[in-house]
């Protein structure tokens, strides 16, 4: 039962990603290469796969930071803010993108929704799709109406899915930079 629910899953992140335009990933990847640092930005689980995302950023040889860390600095001209929200609402993440735009920053956002606060303030955005609006608390009307979050507890079909999007675009940009798995394991943490 538990095997068969996880190959639902699977198969739910496989649409979900085969539905993300390649013009948003194109616009995303060359944000990424021509800022000088990246800022990453995520509340909950969306938080989490920000950090994991910002590893491999590092990994990589990128200037990346966690926003809230005790180490961020500053963002100025030419950095880039990337915001993870499935909701596209999260009041944190949402506060920290105002600043980036106040102070001349460029942002990319992944979210569920086009239309939704952060990505109306973003200059891109990656849509992933796996939250829906207003997530139904009967079970049963949201499975009779088609609007229900799917499968997953809480969502988290957004967050399984940006994950394995932002792995594909580490795998791309190692293609385009011409790293390989010895370069990304010489900037692994070494004080384990």
């Amino acid at each position: 039962m538990v095997l068969e629910t996880a190959k639902e899953i699977n198969e739910i992140v496989k649409k979900t990603l085969e539905d993300i335009d390649e013009d948003q990933v194109d616009n995303f990847m060359r944000m990424i290469g021509r800022s000088k640092n990246i800022f990453v930005v995520g509340a909950g689980r969306s938080g989490l796969v920000a950090k994991a995302f910002a590893m491999r950023l590092m990994h990589m040889g990128f200037n990346v930071y966690v926003v809230g860390e005790t180490i961020t600095p500053s963002v100025r001209k030419n950095d880039l803010v990337i915001a993870i929200s499935g909701s596209g609402e999260t009041a944190s993440t949402l506060a920290v993108v105002e600043t980036a735009r106040k102070r001349g920053v460029d942002v990319a956002t992944i979210t569920s929704f086009p239309k939704s606060p952060i990505a109306k303030k973003s200059k891109v955005v990656v849509v992933i799709k796996g939250r829906v609006e207003g997530g139904k608390k009967d079970y049963v009307s949201g499975q009779l109406t088609g609007a229900h979050e799917p499968l997953t507890p809480l969502g988290s079909i957004f967050e399984l899915a940006t994950m394995m999007f932002l792995d594909a675009i580490i795998t791309k940009l190692m293609k385009i930079f011409r790293e390989d798995e010895a370069d990304l394991k010489g900037r692994h943490a070494n004080l384990e």
